[in-house]
Order: C-alpha cells, then structure tokens, then sequence
C-alpha cells in the first residue's frame, strides 16, 4: 500500500505545487512508483508536468463525482515510474457539490484506495486554502508536508495549519499526522530568513526537512515549460536540492517503517 502525502498550506505562493511537482519526480527518479494527484482547481501540477488544459479531462474531477472510474483518469508522466492524475476548473464544484453529502470528506480517500497497492508514494497538491478539497486530501493521508516561505508570517500561518492537521486527525483520519515542514525559497544572506529558520527548527525540531529548497531561477523558469526541474536543468541547484529532499524523505520513511517494525516485536 502506497504511503499517502497531503502537501498543504493555506497561503499561496510559498512554492507548495513546485514542491509536490518536482518532490513526486525526485522519488520516481530514486526507484519509487509515484502518483501525484492534483487537487487544486487551477490545475498547476498538472501544466506543471506538460499536460495541456485541453487534455486534463477527465481527471480527478470526473473520478470524486463518479462520471470516470480512477483507473482511467491516471496518465503517464514524462518521467518513469512518475504517474498523475489532473485537475481541471471543475474541480471548483466539487465543494459545492459534496457539502451536502454525509461522506463528503471521503470521497478522495475512497478513489485513493482502489489504486494505492500500485504505488509506494501518492502526493496530493492541495488548493491554498483550507476547504473541503483540503479536508478531503488530509482524509486521505497518512502524512502532510508543509511547505514554508522562511518570512514574518511563516509561524501564524503554520499554527493555523496545524489546527486543522489536530482537528481532521481527530474528526476524520486518527492517523494523519505532520510529516514534516520544508523551507522553500530559501536565502540564506538576509537576517529574516535565516531567524525564522532557526525559530520553526528550535520548535519543531526533527519535523523540519534538513534539506531547503534554495531561491533559483531555474525552478521558477520550469512550468512554463511544463516541465520538472529535472528536466528543465538537471544540474540546477533546486534539481539538486529536489532531488536531496526526496531521498531524505524516503530515509525517514525507511527508519519509521523500521521502527515500527520494531516496536510490533
């Protein structure tokens, strides 16, 4: 069964899908059979991975309201062992019309689970927001990564996220729990950033990723391309630091699986 991430954070432009784009491919290109699901309406994963908004249908839309079943919205990527599953301006709806439904925050979970045993990891690239979209996706997850801008704001708004992490782990999936916080558009030469990256280390410790994704204008220049950063420069420092953040996400969940391993004899 495939170990399910939830890449989330209510506030936009902190480089969340560039994170979930190039993490997904990072693993792939480790060994790993990857899926990534886009779950934000606007569908940038998916231009993100070259898939043209006039072939994006149907995708995880069309799978949550029954009109496809998964197995046929999941594409190949350009990348080996790398699949997705797109999104479209449809997804909007989806909220609207799953409020009134008794399961409405199961509904991913329950697509997720017809396909799981094919992969080793499922990213989700959650909307920045913290709807039914999102609730649907942590429902779905073991782990939610975080994606954080080293900036003043960087504490208030990972508290915020938190609560919702304690309240779905509470109403809806006992299980989920934070995987992890990762700096994104990190620049070491200012003062701010480099305080509030020891802040959010000295409170949540092991949480935090070793590995930071630098500020790099080939990781910017890349979904325009719709391409990964490994694609677009390989030799790039945000390839190298994608690449290094995969590998240190496989190694925690090798040392849990062990762990848990060890802890059940």
């Amino acid at each position: 069964m495939a170990k399910i991430f939830s890449l989330a954070n209510q506030k936009g432009g902190v480089g969340k899908t560039t994170t979930a784009v190039n993490l997904a491919a990072g693993a792939a290109l480790s060994g790993k059979w990857v899926l990534i699901i886009d779950f934000d309406p606007q569908g940038n994963a998916s231009s993100g991975l070259g898939i043209g908004r006039e072939s994006r249908a149907p995708g995880i839309y069309e799978a949550i309201i029954g009109e496809a079943p998964v197995a046929n919205v999941v594409r190949q990527a350009q990348i080996p062992r790398l699949s997705v599953i797109p999104s479209t301006r449809d997804l909007i709806g989806a909220e609207i019309e799953l409020i009134g439904e008794q399961d409405r925050t199961s509904y991913l979970k329950n697509i997720i689970d017809e396909i799981s045993g094919d992969y080793d990891y499922i990213f989700i690239d959650c909307p920045p927001s913290l709807g039914l979209l999102t609730l649907n996706a942590m429902a779905a997850s073991d782990e939610v990564i975080v994606t954080l801008q080293a900036e003043y704001y960087a504490m208030e708004g990972l508290s915020q996220l938190l609560e919702t992490v304690h309240m779905v782990s509470g109403r809806y999936n006992e299980k989920l729990r934070i995987g992890g916080v990762c700096f994104t558009m990190v620049d070491r030469r200012t003062n701010l950033c480099r305080q509030v990256e020891q802040e959010v280390r000295e409170h949540f410790k092991d949480l935090v990723f070793e590995t930071v994704i630098p500020r790099n204008i080939r990781l910017s220049e890349a979904p325009s391309f719709g391409l990964t950063i490994f694609q677009h420069d390989a030799k790039s420092a945000g390839a190298t630091a994608y690449l290094d953040l995969a590998r240190e996400l496989i190694r925690r969940q090798l040392a849990a699986a062990g762990n848990a391993e060890a802890a059940g004899t």
